[in-house]
């Protein structure tokens, strides 16, 4: 079955870097566009960023733009965000999620706080 299964939260200063780490498995990773996504207490989920299948394509939202990327290894099956400049309203859980199926994993916690 499909799993995603993000890591690589925690922590952190204002200012602070993070990079998550999100494994694919049960299906054909390296076909499909992933995201990533955040959900803060209290607020709506909010799209971060996405990154093509082959990589050559990414995008962000402008409130994390400059700051966050997207990237991903396919012989890894696994998707990255690498996180810096990080401001206390980042703090949210991170989700990752492919184009293949309608499904959410745990999320990975980032807080970011002096």
């Amino acid at each position: 079955q499909v799993q995603l299964v993000e890591s690589g939260g925690g922590s952190v200063q204002p200012g602070g870097s993070l990079r998550l780490s999100c494994a694919a498995s049960g299906f054909n990773f390296r076909w499909y566009t992933m995201t990533w996504y955040r959900q803060a207490p209290g607020k709506e989920r909010e799209l971060l960023a996405t990154i093509s299948s082959g990589g050559g394509s990414t995008s962000y939202a402008d409130s994390v733009k400059g700051r966050f990327t997207i990237s991903r290894d396919n012989a890894k099956n696994t998707v990255y965000l690498q996180m810096n400049s990080l401001k206390p309203e980042d703090t949210a859980v991170y989700y990752c999620r492919t184009d293949y199926i309608d499904y959410w994993g745990q999320g990975t916690q980032v807080t970011v706080s002096s």
